[in-house]
């Protein structure tokens, strides 16, 4: 996988290991070796600019997520693509991490794997669509976890 990531904040985080989730993610979604994605952690104030713009939602986020070429999950047959656009806000997911009671880098990782998730189709807006999407990112970190 060609992965970019961006890290505009002040906040420090192992960049190696959010590629290697994502990187994880998508070929155990079946993705092309040769996609891209771009990974941004931004501050709490540009994603909010984000969230409204994109989401008409007030106030910053966790996550957003923006598909490029709506790519689906076992479509490496089909060559590569671009995945699409994955922004984190480690400010605002460090208030995630303390109620999970995790660290940030492991909010991170799931964040990661949420967006790539998000990136390629699912979605947890019912509750059996919540319930697929979310068994994919425990048992992919937990895969992944296992490896690392």
């Amino acid at each position: 996988m060609i992965i970019e990531i961006s890290n505009l904040t002040k906040s420090e985080c192992d960049e190696s290991r959010l590629e290697s989730v994502a990187s994880f993610a998508m070929e155990s979604l079946g993705i092309h070796r040769d996609s891209e994605l771009s990974i941004s952690l931004v501050d709490e104030d540009e994603m909010s600019a984000l969230h409204v713009r994109w989401m008409d939602e007030p106030g910053a986020t966790d996550v957003l997520s923006f598909p490029m070429d709506e790519m689906k999950p076992h479509s490496a047959a089909q060559g590569p693509g671009m995945v699409g656009d994955i922004v984190l806000c480690p400010d605002f997911a460090v208030k995630q991490a303390k109620d999970a009671g995790h660290s940030l880098q492991e909010e991170l990782e799931l964040l990661t794997v949420h967006g790539v998730l998000h990136l390629l189709g699912y979605d947890h807006r019912e509750s059996e669509e919540k319930k697929v999407m979310f068994g994919l990112q425990e048992e992919f970190l937990g895969k992944w976890r296992s490896k690392a």
